[in-house]
């Protein structure tokens, strides 16, 4: 009978959890430690992650606009999120400890329509052994990747598949005007060997002396850079294209309660301090550092990103680059 009461009570306790399931694009070696930690301050909620590229779980997000699957999104780029808070699928919440943000990385709404806990930036990662081989400039620039020395030899991600691929392909729009960007963009193309759907991809292949250039995300460079691999990490003069990694509570949801808590607890300095073992700039006011390594111009050199202009436009953009770049993208 006692056996009989104990499974019983682990099952109703079981039961009483509420289950989120949580959309998310971070790499899959962050979900667990996230996991753990929100459940063990959180014993009744149980996190169901759904996992997947930031296009792809945009994507799905959209798709589903009319019958929701997610509960909540959390480590989804911030563009996404306000791509989602456009069409009505935000349920706009200001978490608890929201004074603890960088103003840099704070919503501007009110209540806020994105929660950030993260940056992540995109800058060069170059293989100075298969540099040498090709007797190929150090790049001091975004415009010095166009020199025929680096013909075929240069990876970045599919801006339709990465989100680190949209934000650079915009930053390039932003900083050069439409015109002048494009024009750039087919001058890269002539030395691309490939748009690989990953935004930790490119510095991976360049790590590995795939290819001699990696536009990719910053802290996979580092990684990389710490694992051995010959990667100088490179700041262009003009500046890094960045985004948010954000939280957002999907509308309609039935399990609102949690969703917040959730919300609330991603913004913690005890969940940042979780962040910074994998980007350098979160969003906690109280923690700052970079990680050995880490090019130490790169947080200043992050540029002026208008995240409404990349929500809006996104399409049109994504539709002019397929146009003009696809025949390039890597197998899916």
């Amino acid at each position: 009978m006692a056996a009989a009461l104990t499974i019983g009570g682990a099952g109703e306790a079981q039961a009483q959890k509420t289950r989120l399931t949580v959309y998310t694009a971070l790499e899959n070696d962050q979900l667990q430690p996230y996991k753990q930690a929100f459940e063990a301050d959180n014993p009744d909620v149980e996190i169901a992650w759904v996992r997947d590229s930031t296009g792809v779980i945009t994507a799905r997000v959209l798709a589903e606009k009319d019958n929701p699957r997610a509960d909540i999104i959390w480590g989804l780029a911030a563009t996404s999120i306000l791509i989602f808070d456009n069409a009505g699928i935000v349920h706009r919440y200001t978490p608890k400890g929201a004074a603890d943000i960088k103003p840099q990385l704070k919503a501007a709404t009110e209540p806020m329509n994105y929660t950030a806990v993260e940056a992540f930036l995109a800058l060069v990662c170059l293989n100075t052994v298969e540099q040498k081989k090709a007797g190929a400039p150090t790049p001091a620039s975004w415009q010095d990747l166009t020199d025929p020395k680096f013909k075929n030899s240069i990876v970045m991600p599919h801006p339709a598949s990465s989100g680190t691929g949209y934000m650079q392909v915009v930053s390039w729009i932003q900083a050069m005007g439409e015109a002048q960007a494009w024009a750039f963009m087919d001058r890269l193309h002539e030395n691309i060997a490939n748009y690989l759907h990953s935004g930790s991809a490119p510095c991976v292949q360049a790590a590995r002396g795939e290819r001699m250039v990696g536009i990719g995300l910053d802290m996979r460079g580092v990684r990389e850079k710490a694992q051995g691999a010959p990667l100088e990490l490179i700041v262009p003069k003009e500046g890094l294209a960045w985004d948010l990694e954000a939280t957002a509570i999907v509308k309609g949801t039935k399990n609102l309660a949690a969703a917040q808590r959730l919300v609330d607890w991603s913004v913690t300095k005890k969940a940042s301090e979780m962040y910074i073992k994998y980007y350098a700039v979160v969003a906690h006011k109280d923690l700052s550092g970079l990680p050995a390594g880490y090019p130490p111009t790169a947080p200043a050199a992050m540029t002026k990103m208008d995240f409404n202009f990349m929500a809006t436009q996104r399409d049109r953009i994504l539709a002019e680059w397929s146009k003009r770049y696809e025949g390039k993208a890597a197998p899916k």
